[in-house]
């Protein structure tokens, strides 16, 4: 099983947040990527709820908070990890977000990457983005 490091930047390449994802194939679809970077997330948030959400999708119903990548749900409540998903598909499809592998641009949902030991993930964030 592969740690891959996933960054989340501006477009001008400053580091917002770095995590680490455990992958158990090395070759996985962008939209594979995307929906178990989302709902890891989701699970993290869920279990401990404290109200505050870092995350590549904002949810409806939160506000942003200072270090924009960070949003507070109002009242702090469960987060539906397959509406965060297909928010975040949307987004990426319509270029709210890139998404550079290994310092290559993906530039499909259905577009196979490779995932293996060193691999790199970086979400380039160009707008806010509002999901549920």
């Amino acid at each position: 099983m592969a740690l891959l490091t996933i960054q989340d930047e501006t477009a001008t390449g400053s580091v917002l947040t770095r995590l680490e994802l455990e992958i158990a194939q090395e070759m996985l679809t962008v939209r594979e990527l995307i929906a178990r970077r989302v709902h890891d997330e989701v699970a993290a948030y869920n279990g401990h709820q404290t109200g505050v959400f870092q995350g590549l999708i904002q949810p409806t119903d939160s506000e942003r908070l200072l270090n924009g990548d960070t949003y507070r749900l109002r009242p702090a409540k469960a987060i539906d990890a397959e509406q965060q998903v297909y928010h975040a598909l949307e987004a990426f499809q319509n270029n709210g977000f890139f998404l550079l592998v290994n310092d290559r641009q993906a530039e499909t949902l259905d577009e196979e990457i490779w995932l293996g030991a060193g691999a790199t993930a970086s979400f380039i964030k160009l707008t806010p983005l509002v999901g549920v």
